[in-house]
């Protein structure tokens, strides 16, 4: 098996270990899944139109419906979808509390950016992000201690 950087890797927990060496990237695994099976049934009870009600009546009434840990559903109230992803959450599930909210997945995205939506929407139109530095919190460091 190979690693994202290519490396032979003989251990599973190894080779899911080089997926968090992308910088702004969370890969969901299986412990990901595990982690935010909660969160993400609460955002898929989102598709019905009385859980949008009660859960836009008193949000931290539903969410203390769920058994999410207190960071869960900090992170679900602050709306900090990036906390959201590290603690489990899926961002196509997320979807459904970001349409809740009446924003479009792109809106929801671009907090997710050190960005506005405008400015979010410019860059993709342009192409996206480029990929420099973009490719391994290791490799970044290593360019930075080799600058100085």
């Amino acid at each position: 098996m190979t690693g994202p950087d290519g490396q032979s890797v003989g251990d599973i927990h190894e080779y899911l270990a080089a997926f968090d060496d992308i910088p702004g990237t969370r890969v969901f695994t299986a412990k990901r899944a595990r982690q935010g099976y909660h969160m993400n049934q609460f955002a898929m009870s989102l598709m019905k139109a009385e859980n949008r009600e009660r859960f836009k009546q008193d949000e931290r009434a539903y969410l203390d419906e769920w058994p999410l840990s207190d960071e869960q559903k900090d992170a679900l109230l602050r709306r900090d979808y990036n906390r959201c992803l590290d603690l489990g959450g899926n961002v196509y599930f997320l979807a459904k509390l970001f349409s809740t909210d009446g924003f479009s997945f792109a809106q929801a995205v671009s907090t997710m950016t050190d960005m506005n939506f405008e400015d979010y929407t410019k860059m993709m139109i342009a192409g996206g992000r480029s990929p420099e530095g973009q490719r391994s919190i290791k490799a970044n460091q290593q360019d930075k201690e080799g600058s100085r």
